[in-house]
């Protein structure tokens, strides 16, 4: 079975091609037809049309022949026609009262010079037609080439190669008239097939080539459309439509086809707007029409030396234009308030629950989140307010009272515990005169200091220096002092008999 669309035997059909027709790979860039005439019974003495529709190279190019073997071909088989000097070979796209149809909408004639069917393909005209189809791809790179060192203004778009190999097709695209006798010859010599020319259009280049277009669908011009119209700026000016080039150009350069499409229709819906409605004249001055919606029927219009628009009816427009046309200016224009209308939201069936659910987890560590930043910001508060109730004392690492050292910081207990009683020491050497030296403010204030840290009360000593209840081991040695120790420790003044210390 022959695929309908790649134009394929079964040998080389691709993968997801249909039997009927479409080919979901990609091989095919042709929709299927459907014969919507085929199955309306003829009867004996009406006998089918003999006239069937062929299309070549994948559906890029299409010709109608002649059934003269008498023989039923059904839409997708392989054919052999009649070629330029030799055979070709394509695939049966339409049959039937249809053809009648097409013939008449590309005003093709019924005349006896239609190119004839030769019978259904064989497996060595397939087999042919595949290795001629074959250089087309090289055959297309080389003949560029060959255009290009002869200096010439064109493009070639497609080269199409007859199934029997003895003549190739070259269809290019060009602004200007090409001369291209010298290239005939060079193309001849270098393919040795018979060259023939044929000159085409951006439109048909874009078909040939294929594509999606902005729609999201397969182009057009590839697919369904044969015949190509005329598109101008103005089909664009009637749909309401901004003149962006890159907007309203198709991958052929030019203007799309679809904005031809439903031109007829805002045509037959502006037919109601008043055409000599550009300009009406109020109290306030001339108003200028903007632009007209046909979705909603207003008429947009805004005053000279203001940007503001103003909405319109048809018929409010048409009664100053009749006001106008008696010498009359009406005060206000009337315009109408346009409330932009949200579409009803269609109810699907859920809820929506974002946010109502939540874990326990984290409702816990937020709560302590929350309470620790309450309680810091009451710390700071209390932290401000005391400085007002507390004496003036000396700033942390600020200038201390004269003969009073800077108590050590360094944080081990002993050192510190040890120059404290240094300190008191020193406090206790007072001069003949007796006069004791001033106390720190606040510092009488402040309860004594118990020597054991501990809490407990310390233990009494033994006379040997051990405490008592533990019993001094006869081996045990006195303790011997340490000379770094002693090195750190800072000499004591001596004292003179007068009690004064030496200076």
């Amino acid at each position: 079975m022959a695929c309908a669309g790649c134009g394929t035997g079964a040998e080389g059909k691709p993968a997801g091609c249909k039997s009927n027709g479409g080919c979901s790979s990609g091989g095919c860039n042709r929709l299927n037809v459907f014969d919507w005439l085929a199955n309306i019974p003829t009867g004996d003495s009406l006998a089918p049309f003999d006239i069937i529709e062929v299309s070549f190279n994948n559906g890029s190019r299409k010709d109608f022949f002649r059934n003269v073997t008498k023989q039923i071909f059904e839409k997708g088989e392989m054919v052999t026609v009649e070629g330029i000097s030799g055979f070709d070979v394509g695939t049966v796209s339409l049959t039937g009262e249809l053809v009648k149809l097409q013939m008449k909408k590309r005003r093709a004639e019924d005349t006896p010079e239609v190119k004839k069917i030769l019978r259904r393909s064989s497996v060595d005209d397939l087999n042919r037609m595949k290795e001629n189809k074959a250089r087309e791809r090289d055959a297309m790179i080389k003949a560029r080439a060959l255009a290009r060192n002869l200096g010439l203004e064109m493009k070639l778009a497609e080269v199409e190669i007859q199934a029997d190999g003895r003549k190739a097709t070259f269809f290019y695209t060009a602004d200007d008239r090409v001369d291209f006798r010298e290239l005939i010859k060079i193309y001849a010599s270098e393919f040795r097939v018979k060259v023939e020319m044929r000159q085409i259009g951006a439109r048909q280049e874009a078909g040939k080539v294929g594509g999606i277009g902005s729609c999201g669908r397969e182009l057009c011009c590839s697919t369904w459309l044969s015949d190509f119209k005329s598109v101008n700026t103005t089909a664009a000016r009637y749909q309401n439509l901004s003149i962006n080039q890159a907007k309203l150009s198709g991958q052929c350069g030019r203007l799309k086809c679809c904005l031809n499409y439903e031109l007829d229709t805002y045509l037959d819906a502006l037919k109601d707007f008043p055409e000599d409605a550009d300009s009406i004249q109020t109290a306030n001055g001339t108003a200028n029409l903007q632009k007209k919606d046909i979705f909603k029927n207003l008429m947009w219009y805004s005053y000279e030396n203001s940007n503001k628009q103003y909405p319109l009816t048809i018929t409010r427009v048409k009664e100053i234009r009749q006001l106008n046309k008696q010498g009359i200016r009406p005060d206000d224009l009337k315009a109408v308030e346009v409330v932009a209308s949200k579409p009803k939201e269609t109810d699907l069936g859920f809820a929506d629950v974002v946010g109502q659910i939540s874990l326990k987890s984290l409702e816990k560590t937020s709560h302590k989140r929350k309470q620790k930043d309450k309680d810091k910001k009451q710390k700071q508060k209390l932290e401000t307010a005391a400085p007002a109730n507390k004496p003036n004392t000396p700033a942390k690492g600020g200038n201390q009272p004269e003969g009073k050292p800077e108590p050590n910081r360094s944080g081990n207990p002993k050192q510190e515990h040890r120059e404290r009683g240094e300190h008191r020491e020193r406090g206790n050497q007072r001069p003949d005169n007796k006069q004791q030296a001033p106390k720190q403010e606040g510092r009488e204030n402040r309860p004594p200091r118990p020597e054991n840290r501990g809490g407990q009360p310390p233990k009494p000593k033994a006379e040997g220096g051990q405490p008592q209840g533990q019993p001094q081991r006869p081996d045990q040695k006195p303790k011997e002092r340490d000379p770094k120790r002693e090195h750190r420790r800072p000499p004591k003044p001596k004292q003179s008999p007068n009690n004064k210390p030496q200076q």
